[in-house]
């Protein structure tokens, strides 16, 4: 069995009920909260009041965090600072950074030496982002560099790695072995289209990912955060609905094991 983990932003306030709800059921084992940023004076003690662990995600360059640039770093690290803040006061062991776009891999490890923390872990990117801008951290050396050289963990986004694989024309399952030969602290998972250069965060079933095969590639009780899309801002049904799709995939493993 995995360690499953709830993407939720600092700022869905709408979803702790909810989120509670599933937590006392089991559904779930923790929250992976997305920092907005300037959201931590309003929100953070919402957060600190539940009874759930917590990892943390930094904001990437859709919030104005770009690792790099070095135009960005005054403020990167304002936005790390609160990141920080975020996860010390909710006790997370983990803090995934993304390593940027349209820049380098040295940069990006020269930034995350300024923001100093034991607790970061480097998420892989597809090769294109938004706009067909073209992200750092696509590849297993750009990853390996940055792991080695800023002294941090590594967070393997599956959907990631198939779109970048894709997009420089290897085969997904042999790039996603090269990925997890980095021994990543944790993982992303939703589904997409296998094919395609373009991230999806579609909902298990809905895409055309072989979830079975891709999990048996993945370590029994390795944290795994389900980045499936929500479709109402009222409960989280789909959600509930993925984790029993995926659990359906973990005993079809265990059975095939």
């Amino acid at each position: 069995m995995y360690k499953l983990g709830l993407k939720l932003w600092s700022i869905n306030e709408n979803y702790i009920k909810e989120a509670t709800r599933l937590y006392e059921r089991g559904i779930f084992n923790y929250v992976e909260l997305f920092i907005v940023p300037d959201t931590y004076d309003k929100y953070s003690s919402l957060w600190a009041e539940l009874n759930m662990p917590y990892i943390i995600h930094a904001p990437h360059y859709d919030k104005g965090v770009n690792l790099s640039r070095r135009e960005s770093l005054t403020s990167n690290l304002i936005r790390a600072e609160e990141t920080i803040k975020y996860a010390d006061r909710l006790n997370a062991d983990i803090i995934i950074f993304h390593p940027g776009i349209e820049g380098t891999v040295e940069e990006t490890v020269y930034q995350l030496d300024h923001i100093k923390d034991s607790r970061i872990v480097i998420e892989n990117k597809p090769y294109y982002g938004y706009n067909d801008v073209i992200c750092v951290g696509s590849s297993p050396e750009d990853i390996e560099f940055i792991m080695t050289n800023a002294q941090v963990g590594f967070c393997l986004d599956i959907g990631h790695a198939i779109c970048s694989a894709n997009a420089r024309k290897m085969a997904p399952l042999e790039y996603l072995k090269d990925f997890s030969e980095l021994k990543p602290n944790m993982y992303h998972l939703t589904d997409g289209l296998f094919n395609s250069v373009y991230d999806r965060h579609e909902h298990f079933g809905k895409g055309n990912y072989n979830i079975k095969n891709i999990l048996s590639l993945l370590p029994t009780g390795s944290l795994m955060t389900i980045e499936t899309d929500k479709d109402s801002l009222e409960n989280l049904n789909d959600f509930e609905q993925d984790i029993i799709y995926l659990n359906s995939m973990q005993d079809n493993v265990r059975t095939r094991e």
